[in-house]
């Protein structure tokens, strides 16, 4: 029987990604059951960075455009308070160690785990570098605080870093041009899809890519 899987490789901090969340999104409402989705967290932010006015004005400009091509929401808490502090640190590792730590209790969390980041980030303007945030978020989709503090605990570290340079070397291996990227597997061929042309329009993504899906037996 032929195999499908849906590989994103991206980043909890990419604005890009956030603005390609409803695409991601409606994959797996509409094709969950035939596609799986396999995250690749790249570390875009591999080492803590303040937010300083310069980055904050070129966040700023690109979340303008991110907002007019996806129709993605930009919380004020965000805007006027998280972008505005100089006090913010950007920094992929503890999220990217959630979203893994998510998904070694419940595979099917791990997506949910990252949506959460994204929406925490971009809309509620949290600070999603923080553990004790994380394990709030955590607790909000349904996963055990306890059991996700110790799972975090052992992400956090060596496991998180070989998952970071593995997504970065799949990133080279399919020439993708940075994050989001997302790659069809069909029975191992794969295949980079254009989701730039998508943004805005999920339902027109989904029937893109249930086009090239082995039909079901």
């Amino acid at each position: 029987m032929s195999t499908a899987t849906l590989h994103y490789i991206h980043d909890p901090l990419c604005g890009w990604c956030y603005a390609a969340q409803p695409l991601v999104g409606a994959v797996q409402a509409q094709l969950g059951d035939r596609l799986a989705l396999r995250l690749h967290g790249g570390g875009l932010f591999g080492e803590p960075r303040h937010v300083d006015a310069e980055l904050a004005q070129h966040i700023v400009h690109s979340d303008e455009r991110i907002a007019q091509l996806s129709g993605q929401p930009f919380g004020e808490a965000y805007k006027q308070g998280l972008l505005a502090d100089d006090g913010t640190v950007l920094y992929s590792l503890p999220p990217i160690a959630a979203m893994l730590a998510a998904g070694s209790l419940d595979a099917a969390r791990a997506y949910p785990m990252l949506v959460a980041i994204q929406n925490a980030h971009y809309q509620r303007g949290l600070r999603v570098v923080e553990p004790a945030v994380l394990a709030e978020l955590a607790e909000e989709i349904g996963l055990d605080g306890v059991r996700f503090a110790l799972a975090f605990a052992a992400a956090d570290g060596h496991a998180v870093f070989e998952h970071v340079e593995a997504s970065r070397r799949l990133l080279d291996e399919v020439g993708g041009q940075g994050f989001p990227t997302l790659l069809l597997e069909i029975d191992g061929r794969r295949a980079l899809l254009p989701h730039h042309h998508y943004y805005g329009r999920p339902d027109a993504f989904v029937q893109m890519l249930a086009a090239q899906l082995p039909a079901l037996h």
